[in-house]
């Protein structure tokens, strides 16, 4: 496999090179519009920004590409205690592809079913699935799905999409800067026009602006979509050859197809999923989603196919690939004389217990993995308290009783229990969290260093500390 490795190296490159000039491009553009005086000038100075910025991103992109990822999902972690199954299928699939690091695993609350891996580095890559799937999936549907994303990590598939999606944000980014100063522009460089100087705000300076930013988030997603689909292909033959269970997979994607749908999922991260949950119930075959993914009737049909055939083996699944598409293999033919035939096996027969739990009491399970107190009430209300609830005591509102919260609380005490300390997360963002006495909520801004925080309405002092 290690031809397939080197040649998703070789675009991840080529992507970067192309996304690298399509930046530098749109920051010199915005440099010509608003630098009046002399726009060769201003261009050259917005070049400059452009490659500081894409030398920042880049290497956003490579050390934290996958957490982005993840955050904008809402991808939340879990572990082998929550979830002792799934974590054995993915122990199970890393052991088959011979992957050196065991992938994180995450789960995104969702009805719709889906899945997706991401990572930049080897060492260090995810796989997602969403709690529609693993509720609704037996076990050979979830192990064919965690051996389809295995397979784009083993092929380094992730490196190219976790890598572009972010690029891609940061360009649609600047495009919208681009398509907002515009009117500034237009607006605030009429003098120069008068004198006849060719500034930004010259008509013509303005047209090629907005063509830059209508045209360059549409380039970008050409540089996004410029792998091959042959990717979902490749995948699907080497989870197959993982599973020696072919059905499987294809059976997970018959019902994923019909249900693929993700909450909160957005357009730059959609094509990494294992089917686009933008074009759910069918429409796969939409210009849109034909982009990304192949149409999965076919992709169902081969290994279908190759099930019935009672071998697994890459060459077989190439045969019926170029039988069903009329195209040329997928493998080339040391790949093909490296693998070995293997017999399908039987149907599992293991349960999957921790799979048939209502989906309120998975996302409980993902809730109290976050740090989410749950509190069940005798009238049988569940009140579900954030990290950053501080209060000691609570009211059901059903019921009117009052509940006292137990448990490790994110306001500790200390020095003896005399004073309360609140733990930042992110000095550089918006954080809150109520008081003990549950009538104010303290509101702690990006600017705020200082060391204590003051309740106004009954006077307690928190004392505020930051993450190292």
């Amino acid at each position: 496999m290690w031809e397939l490795i080197e040649k998703n190296k070789r675009k991840s490159l080529f992507v970067l090179i192309l996304m690298f000039i399509l930046m530098v491009s749109l920051s010199g553009a915005i440099g010509a519009g608003f630098y009046t005086v002399d726009w060769v000038t201003g261009m050259l100075w917005g070049a400059l920004i452009g490659v500081i910025l894409w030398a920042v991103q880049s290497a956003v992109a490579y050390f934290a590409g996958d957490d982005i990822v993840l955050h904008f999902n809402m991808a939340v972690v879990v572990t082998p205690e929550s979830y002792p199954q799934l974590y054995n299928i993915v122990e199970e699939m890393k052991i088959a592809a011979g992957l050196a690091v065991m992938p994180e695993i995450y789960i995104v609350q969702s009805a719709g079913l889906n899945a997706f891996a991401t990572g930049i580095r080897p060492e260090k890559t995810a796989i997602c699935v969403t709690s529609g799937l693993i509720e609704n999936l037996n076990r050979d549907e979830i192990q064919g799905v965690i051996a389809h994303e295995m397979s784009h990590i083993l092929n380094r598939d992730v490196l190219f999409m976790t890598f572009a999606g972010v690029m891609l944000g940061t360009i649609t980014m600047l495009s919208n800067v681009m398509l907002r100063g515009t009117v500034l522009v237009n607006s605030n460089n009429r003098r120069s026009r008068k004198k006849g100087g060719f500034g930004g705000g010259h008509p013509v300076m303005i047209l090629i602006l907005l063509l830059l930013a209508i045209f360059a988030p549409l380039l970008a997603r050409i540089f996004y979509f410029t792998i091959s689909k042959k990717r979902e292909y490749l995948a699907d033959a080497t989870a197959a050859r993982l599973t020696r269970y072919p059905i499987g997979l294809a059976s997970a994607l018959e019902k994923i197809a019909k249900h693929s749908s993700v909450d909160f999922v957005s357009r730059i991260t959609a094509p990494m999923f294992i089917v686009n949950p933008r074009f759910a119930g069918g429409d796969e075959d939409s210009v849109f989603a034909a982009s990304t993914h192949p149409p999965i009737y076919k992709r169902i049909a081969i290994l279908t196919q190759l099930q019935h055939g009672g071998k697994v083996s890459l060459e077989n699944y190439q045969k019926l690939y170029e039988k069903e598409l009329e195209t040329s293999g997928l493998f080339s033919k040391t790949t093909l004389e490296s693998d070995k035939s293997e017999a399908v096996r039987a149907e599992s027969t293991e349960k999957i217990t921790e799979f048939t739990e209502s989906r309120k009491d998975v996302a409980d399970v993902i809730l109290a993995n976050t740090g989410f107190k749950i509190l069940t009430c005798g009238c049988g209300l569940k009140i579900k308290l954030p990290p950053s609830d501080l209060r000691m005591k609570v009211v059901c509102p059903r019921c009117r009783k009052e509940l006292s919260v137990s448990g490790e609380n994110a306001l500790a005490t200390g020095n003896g229990g005399n004073e309360l300390v609140f733990m930042r997360k992110n000095k550089n963002s918006w954080e809150s969290f109520p008081c003990r006495c549950g009538k104010f909520t303290f509101q702690l801004s990006p600017l705020f260093r200082g060391t204590y925080a003051v309740c106004k309405r009954c006077g307690t002092k928190v004392k505020i500390e930051y993450p190292e």
